[in-house]
């Protein structure tokens, strides 16, 4: 690194720290979209295959079907709110502040079992199309809050080391309202006997939560938001780029390209791994339904616990060999847990928590990287546009919850799983169905591993690059 952009680090204005209020306000905005997130990672799939007694294929084909929607709404919210003016709320926060009260009804309305019949085989398919058009709903309601959230990153400090720490006190919440959530669930699963009034339960406390936590998010950097926004619309803004345009200069974006891909292959692994897990403890392990989040638990707190020994770990050593580290760890937790046989119950859990040594790193590296592609991108067009980056990445986000449950739910289906009849036990599995459990808890999320390893090998920006970034970007505001 050059002298000169040394200097420039340490001691531009936008690289000053962020007081730890503003940092734990931020942090509490990815509480609700965490709780409601996990939540429908680990037991979406499980509760339309369980208690709404729909077929494993359909359940999978809901969610996907939610997501090729993202595939038109992330985009399309990323760059209106790039154009989004407002003097009292700037760019993001008009839309969590306006969309945080939906986010909490739709994701209630997800967890009900209407009775369109009282025959059960006449049920499943408007149930089905019910299911669809809440996920189509939610899916929206989940951009308009989480997407300007995930986007204020870059508005909020410029300087390389102070985003890693800002994301870790975002993944913190994230993960701590993982963790609360499952804390939540394995009490209201052992106070409650019936499976749909455990969900609907659950469901409701998630919602309030959610919602509080993101008004505390709105109010608590406010005041920093506002203040970004006055220096950058002081500034000459450069002729506004069309749509299509915008796409292709993204996509041109080298460094983009490669955060994307480890992000998907990493968020692949945390997907598919999160919806089995149910199945394997339950199925394969011949546990209780109450001991699932227990395991989750293991995983998600270690996790937690991990973060910010990352974080300051990729101070000293960089975010490549971290995201190396954890990733090692966690490929031989799946490979453990491939192999593990049930009764090995302290085994699982030390598989469990090795895993979460991994699931850490998948949180806090990809999203450490993109601030630093936005800059590029700033430096190469002239504009900042952290929505469309942003709208990338939160729809990679959902694509990956939708294709690990959709490619989980049609490979038990195929495997022969027996769906529950509501209202009836749990029913032996045969032994495909046992086998494709196996194999979606360790080769499947191991192979998305390996893929998200190697292009973590190769992604082109280091701490000296992004220094060099911020130095000329500097000396073109300035003249």
């Amino acid at each position: 690194m050059t002298d000169s952009a040394d200097d420039f680090a340490q001691n531009t204005p936008d690289s000053q720290k962020l007081d730890f209020k503003t940092k734990l306000a931020y942090g509490a905005g990815d509480l609700g979209p965490a709780i409601t997130g996990n939540i429908s990672i680990f037991f979406l799939l499980v509760f339309f295959t369980n208690v709404a007694g729909i077929p494993a294929g359909l359940a999978g084909s809901v969610l996907m079907i939610g997501k090729i929607w993202d595939a038109i709404n992330d985009p399309i919210i990323g760059v209106l709110s790039d154009r989004t003016k407002s003097r009292h709320w700037g760019r993001r926060l008009p839309w969590m502040f306006y969309g945080a009260i939906p986010f909490g009804m739709i994701f209630f309305l997800q967890w009900i079992v209407p009775q369109f019949s009282s025959d059960q085989s006449s049920n499943v398919w408007p149930l089905f199309w019910y299911y669809v058009v809440i996920g189509l709903l939610s899916q929206v309601v989940y951009t308009v809050v989480s997407l300007p959230y995930t986007a204020m990153t870059p508005e909020l400090t410029q300087d390389y080391d102070e985003r890693t720490t800002l994301n870790s006190f975002r993944f913190a919440f994230s993960i701590g309202g993982s963790i609360l959530s499952l804390i939540l669930a394995q009490i209201i699963f052992s106070a409650i006997a019936d499976r749909q009034q455990q969900y609907l339960v659950l469901a409701a406390i998630c919602a309030i939560i959610s919602v509080l936590a993101l008004y505390t998010c709105i109010f608590g950097v406010r005041d920093r938001v506002l203040a970004f926004e006055a220096k950058r619309t002081q500034a000459e803004e450069p002729p506004s780029i069309p749509f299509f345009e915008q796409l292709k200069i993204v996509f041109s974006n080298r460094p983009f390209l490669f955060v994307i891909g480890i992000y998907l292959f990493s968020w692949l692994g945390v997907q598919v791994t999160a919806s089995i897990i149910p199945y394997f403890v339950v199925n394969y392990m011949r546990l209780r339904d109450s001991d699932v989040p227990s395991v989750m638990i293991a995983v998600q707190g270690t996790a937690l616990l991990m973060l910010f020994v990352w974080s300051a770990l990729s101070k000293k050593i960089g975010k490549r060999l971290v995201y190396f580290l954890g990733m090692s760890l966690w490929i031989m937790a799946a490979g453990g847990l491939f192999f593990l046989q049930p009764g090995q119950i302290g085994v699982m859990y030390l598989m469990a928590v090795m895993a979460g040594f991994g699931v850490s790193t998948a949180y806090l590296v990809p999203w450490s990287l993109i601030p630093d592609v936005i800059e590029l991108d700033e430096l190469q067009t002239g504009q900042r546009r952290e929505g469309i980056f942003y709208g990338f990445m939160v729809l990679l986000q959902k694509l990956g919850l939708a294709l690990g449950l959709f490619l989980v739910g049609n490979a038990l289906q195929a495997a022969g799983f027996q769906a529950t009849i509501p209202g009836q036990p749990t029913p032996i599995q045969p032994e495909s169905a046992l086998l494709a459990i196996r194999l979606a808890v360790g080769p499947l999320p191991t192979f998305f591993l390996i893929c998200g390893l190697f292009l973590t090998y190769f992604y082109p920006i280091t701490r000296e690059m992004h220094a060099e970034i911020m130095l000329k970007l500097k000396a073109r505001q300035e003249k």
